[in-house]
């Protein structure tokens, strides 16, 4: 699969290099997508899709253009060689763009979990039943609202006209339960979830288990009166916060204006407690890879220590434009669009406490389990934020009643200066992108209730 990818990306190149491209890129990349959804004990719905295409990268006079398509022929690698050569033609000149100076492919551990093609479908679904069964065990829940397995199989390959010609092979599989315990208007959710490289690493006894207790945790919560206290993030919503501010370090937001970090490399940002890093060569981490989208070679890049912003996420154009080198920021959604400056694998270090020992440290407070607006309550600019959000309180450092119908504010930088201790228990999340979070205590926070 990889081979053949390789030289269809070879062959994109060549096109475009023939149809008077100066330098040219193509990125192939193969897979099948495989969804299975349960109600009720019974499959609501199963989808299995298979995608094949290639995307090339034309430059001209300081000028790019893209084309994508899905015939691998020769006579479809160069229609769309020539047609992302045309579009260079006519596009807006910068000077920052083009190929990478420098290429290569980092050592990673094998991406691959060959149980996503030994697994039948009916292990798959029954994997989602017994998930579903789980849930609805537990004596609290009402209801089971989504039981989803999902998995990905597939490789990709880069070539360019600088001589860069490399592929891999990757696999990923997830699940997630959403349970509901209560009834009527106090109905409360609760989210299980599990991931890895194959349904192998997948256990659906804990992940509906997960869904259950947590929902159950909230069973008969109340708006709570308005207070400044210490607040405790749990895993899940740590790994929202984090995925947002990853986005904010790429250097193309920075360079724009969109992110509150602009001009604050070098700063304390955090406290030396909260360590940051964008790692794309761990074997678990579902978005790691040995070459960027563009050809540079993965590494780990530390994003944050001692509490100080040590560096933005940079592809080449953005690099150039600030007179850096590449990071390997580089990423790609889809063979259909051209590459993008993200993170990759969002890796916060865990600490050494338990969540029930930061709890314990709280003293009266608040844990959160689940916030909602993140992404439209949060002005990337200023970093000021107000979300919804659902949890516990903390009374003499215990957990006391569930509440909900809260807001809690402050600002993104106050927030990450207010970091008194990181949890021990970190876990994958694939929310904002590919984040391994653990629980966050925060010294105080303002939080609005009745």
């Amino acid at each position: 699969m990889s081979a053949d990818l390789e030289a269809a990306a070879r062959r994109a190149v060549e096109a475009a290099i023939a149809a008077g491209a100066s330098d040219a890129e193509g990125y192939a990349e193969e897979g099948v997508e495989r969804e299975i959804r349960v109600y009720g004990g019974a499959v609501e719905s199963l989808t299995d899709a298979a995608s094949r295409g290639v995307g090339v990268r034309a430059f001209l006079d300081a000028r790019s253009g893209y084309a994508y398509g899905t015939d691998l022929s020769d006579s479809g690698l160069g229609d769309v060689g020539a047609a992302a050569t045309e579009a260079a033609r006519v596009a807006d000149p910068d000077e920052h763009d083009g190929l990478p100076e420098e290429t290569g492919a980092a050592a990673v551990g094998d991406l691959r979990s060959r149980e996503v093609d030994r697994f039948t479908t009916e292990r798959k679904v029954e994997l989602a039943l017994r998930a579903e069964r789980a849930a609805r065990a537990h004596p609290s829940v009402s209801q089971v609202e989504q039981v989803v397995y999902a998995d990905v199989d597939g490789a990709r390959a880069l070539a360019n006209s600088h001589g860069f010609a490399s592929s891999f092979e990757s696999s990923a599989a997830w699940a997630y339960v959403s349970a509901f315990a209560g009834e009527g208007s106090d109905l409360m959710t609760g989210l299980g979830l599990g991931l890895g490289r194959g349904p192998e690493a997948l256990d659906p006894d804990a992940i509906g288990t997960e869904a259950a207790a947590r929902a159950a945790s909230l069973a008969g919560a109340r708006q709570p009166s308005s207070r400044r206290c210490p607040v405790v993030l749990d895993a899940l919503v740590s790994a929202s916060f984090l995925g947002f501010i990853g986005g904010m370090l790429s250097a193309d937001a920075v360079q724009r204006g969109r992110s509150l970090f602009a001009d604050r490399e070098g700063e304390e940002i955090a406290t030396a407690e909260l360590r940051l890093a964008d790692d794309a060569t761990l074997t678990d981490g579902l978005s790691s890879s040995p070459f960027d989208g563009e050809g540079v070679a993965r590494r780990r890049l530390p994003l944050l220590e001692d509490g100080r912003l040590l560096t933005f996420l940079f592809d080449s154009r953005t690099a150039r434009r600030a007179g850096r080198s590449s990071t390997g920021s580089a990423e790609r959604s889809s063979y259909r669009s051209p590459p993008s400056v993200g993170t990759s694998n969002l890796v916060a270090e865990p600490g050494h406490a338990t969540l029930e020992e930061l709890v314990a440290e709280a003293g009266d407070g608040l844990l959160v389990t689940d916030v909602a607006g993140l992404h439209s309550g949060v002005n990337p600019v200023s970093g000021t934020f107000s979300v919804g959000a659902t949890g516990r309180l903390i009374e003499g450092g215990e957990l006391a009643a569930p509440v909900r119908e809260i807001t809690i504010a402050s600002d993104l930088v106050s927030m990450l200066k207010s970091v008194a201790a990181v949890g021990s228990e970190a876990r994958w999340v694939p929310f904002g992108g590919s984040v391994r979070a653990a629980p966050l205590l925060l010294r105080e926070m303002a939080v609005s209730g009745s």
